[in-house]
């Protein structure tokens, strides 16, 4: 029970995991989803920075006159892949949002 609760950079849960078998793991878990797994707040931070760095350079780039690719943050765990979000929100999420459209009728 305690060691479910000791942080993922742990010694212990990291010996934990060094001993596990690569072909178990894969077997096991299946897909690997860097999404779902638990991050520290080392990690998270790491994650923020690399991000705010890419940025940065896009900015660069823009400064110089060229076009910058499409930022692409770090995947987190939680957040699904781009590939997997929906874009935009439901009707019911504006309504939601907005009162000025909670008594438009709905659409059909």
């Amino acid at each position: 029970m305690l060691i479910e609760h000791l942080p993922q950079e742990s010694a212990t849960k990291t010996a934990i995991r060094n001993a596990i078998d690569p072909a178990e793991l894969e077997q096991a878990s299946g897909e690997h989803r860097p999404d779902l797994a638990q991050w520290s707040a080392l990690e998270m931070l790491l994650a923020t920075i690399r991000d705010e760095i890419v940025l940065s350079r896009h900015v660069a780039i823009a400064a110089a006159g060229q076009k910058p690719g499409e930022f692409q943050p770090m995947p987190r765990p939680g957040i699904p892949p781009k590939s997997a979000q929906k874009r935009g929100m439901t009707d019911e999420q504006r309504r939601a949002l907005d009162p000025r459209l909670r008594d438009q009728p709905t659409e059909a």
